[in-house]
């Protein structure tokens, strides 16, 4: 069977952008504390870094503070076109999906989270944790894609 996971993530439908979701429930702190880094050549492209010194309070917050200065010391950046384009398809409408929901993420919003989860008829587990659940959480990360890659 083939499904998806969405962990602390995004699921966007046809049309919507990543900024559009972001910003359409409270909670999210992400965007304040995003430093953009114009690309080399003179183009008006430019990649966005968590702030180091918010990093953790927004990011990692449940992840130890020296890992956590780790992450923000070899953060990968995102291009910030990447935020406002819109997506073609929806892969959640043709496919299973199971969705971790982060209940302290600051970087994308729980109600958000909850709205895309229940729009995709996801299978949702809430767990107590920041949006760098993988590193603060890798077991309950890992029982969700175990959980979903052993539905027949």
């Amino acid at each position: 069977m083939t499904a998806l996971v969405y962990i602390a993530s995004f699921q966007l439908e046809a049309g919507e952008s990543t900024a559009e979701l972001a910003g359409r429930f409270p909670g999210g702190e992400l965007g304040g504390a995003l430093e953009p880094h114009p690309l080399p050549g003179g183009r008006e492209i430019s990649d966005l870094y968590i702030r180091p010194e918010l990093f953790r309070e927004v990011f990692a917050a449940d992840v130890d503070p020296t890992t956590a200065a780790q992450m923000a010391a070899t953060q990968r950046p995102i291009v910030a076109s990447a935020l406002e384009d819109r997506a073609t398809k929806a892969a959640w409408q043709a496919i299973p999906s199971w969705s971790l929901v982060t209940m302290r993420d600051l970087a994308i919003p729980v109600r958000s989270m909850r709205f895309m989860s229940e729009r995709a008829g996801s299978r949702t587990v809430e767990v107590d944790a920041s949006h760098g659940v993988t590193v603060s959480q890798p077991r309950a990360v890992a029982h969700l894609i175990h959980e979903a890659a052993a539905v027949p």
